[in-house]
């Protein structure tokens, strides 16, 4: 099948990677991607390198493959027009920008391991991201109304919420990965415990709640309830955890013991299926992030901006190895899900997966409709049908319902320009847990305001 697909982040050197790799090796697609950025030199790289892995794609092993042409847009118009698809995966603002997201925080002792969904950092983050996903949802409905659109950018719910607020019409959805962790740790529990590994698509689960915030209410594989197991399986290794992988956790990193999530099921009776380090960031602040010893005891590590950046330093190094023809692209399955769903809504396939979509059909049930929700949805030819997970338990709910209120709260801040959305949202923050005056939270949010104002539209100003 010929598809045309924009890719808004085209210079991206995460997500655009990975899309280029999973797209060579699917057969059954081919066809055209336009790369958009801001910094258009970098989409001319990943220009250079996407085509070079579709040239590879060609060899033996991977004969199969589809073929894609890539050519580097000097407008949205340009990216956009005609497009079957469009991808989203955008850094908002710089890593300058994130360092006061994530950092300045810690002048009141407010500690964020990520710092891009909730809390002072996600709050920010959204007032910079906002304003584009304006005018990208503005752009789609010009030029690509009927295009499926798909969003990995973060903060995620207010992505998708800003998309279907411009331009309600709208096809699009939100991927997180987060969930497909949580199902490979309870693949390895489940080998663990009964010496049989389920694949991930062996294991059915129903999802709900927020992103970075998601709860498995359900969870079996091959007749096996995997609550049941859980169950045991949290109080067996709460103490010592049970990292996702054998390796020792590295001072700074991604990985966990999942101790967040075995406290979280203790206390509530449902398996959190995201990351210790998101998982953190919704719970009051006195439990997980009252301070670095408190944080380490738990098993999971805040990740500095400074290791980012060094990160990203070594990241430039590789993709001019790639652009020079010095180093071969890496062609290998990523684990994401991008691909399967685009075959699914062009026909070829139907596939049941978690992604955030506003909770108009009622996913769940005692949620506000215009609140961003991530639940299971049935993808197949040119539909998405939300599945519906009932109401969720009223802990959880209470759990989920600051988070629901700010997200609107944000939203109407960066629409408005207005500050004291912000400050409210900042006490309203669980994280913060009510332990800080008002007056100082507003001069720290004051001051984030300051350290991001080039990135915010004029009424900041």
């Amino acid at each position: 099948m010929n598809l045309k697909i924009a890719y808004i982040g085209g210079g991206s050197m995460n997500w655009a990677r990975v899309f280029m790799s999973d797209l060579a090796l699917e057969p059954s697609l081919s066809g055209e991607i336009r790369l958009y950025d801001i910094d258009m030199e970098a989409a001319k790289r990943n220009e250079v390198i996407g085509n070079r892995i579709s040239s590879e794609r060609k060899t033996k092993r991977f004969s199969q493959g589809g073929k894609w042409h890539y050519t580097t847009a000097g407008s949205l118009h340009e990216a956009l027009a005609g497009a079957d698809f469009v991808i989203i995966s955008i850094l908002p603002g710089t890593f300058e920008h994130m360092r006061s997201d994530v950092h300045l925080p810690e002048r009141l002792y407010i500690y964020q391991p990520v710092g891009d969904t909730v809390g002072p950092g996600g709050t920010i983050r959204a007032l910079r991201t906002i304003p584009h996903y304006v005018r990208f949802a503005e752009a789609i409905r010009a030029y690509a109304p009927d295009a499926w659109v798909i969003n990995y950018t973060n903060p995620m719910s207010l992505c998708v919420r800003t998309l279907y607020h411009v331009f309600p019409q709208i096809k699009a959805f939100g991927c997180c990965h987060e969930v497909f962790g949580t199902l490979e740790l309870l693949a390895s529990m489940m080998e663990k415990e009964t010496g049989i590994r389920p694949s991930r698509k062996d294991i059915k689960i129903n999802v709900t709640g927020l992103n970075h915030f998601t709860w498995f209410t359900e969870a079996s594989a091959h007749e096996t309830d995997l609550m049941t197991i859980f169950s045991r399986f949290a109080q067996t290794h709460f103490d010592s955890g049970f990292p996702n992988d054998d390796s020792s956790l590295p001072d700074v990193c991604f990985s966990c013991t999942n101790k967040v999530k075995f406290d979280l099921f203790r206390k509530y009776g449902l398996i959190p299926s995201a990351g210790d380090r998101h998982l953190a960031e919704f719970m009051p602040g006195d439990i997980y992030l009252r301070d670095p010893k408190t944080i380490k005891s738990w098993g999971f590590y805040l990740t500095s901006v400074d290791w980012r950046v060094k990160d990203r330093e070594q990241k430039i190094e590789f993709t001019k190895r790639l652009v020079s023809g010095e180093q071969m692209p890496v062609i290998k399955p990523s684990g994401e899900e991008g691909i399967l769903l685009i075959k699914a809504l062009c026909g070829l396939t139907n596939v049941t997966s978690n992604v955030n979509l506003p909770n108009s059909a009622g996913q769940i049930a005692d949620l506000p409709e215009d609140t961003v929700v991530e639940t299971n949805a049935v993808f197949s030819q040119n539909k998405v049908l939300p599945v519906k997970t009932g109401t969720v338990p009223d802990s959880i709910r209470e759990l989920l319902i600051p988070h629901v209120m700010n997200q609107s709260k944000v939203m109407s801040a960066a629409l408005n320009c207005d500050r004291e959305a912000v400050y409210s949202a900042f006490e309203r923050e669980p994280l913060i847990s009510g332990k800080i005056s008002s007056t100082k939270l507003q001069a720290l949010a004051d001051d984030m305001i300051k350290n991001t104002i080039d990135e915010l539209p004029g009424g900041w100003k």
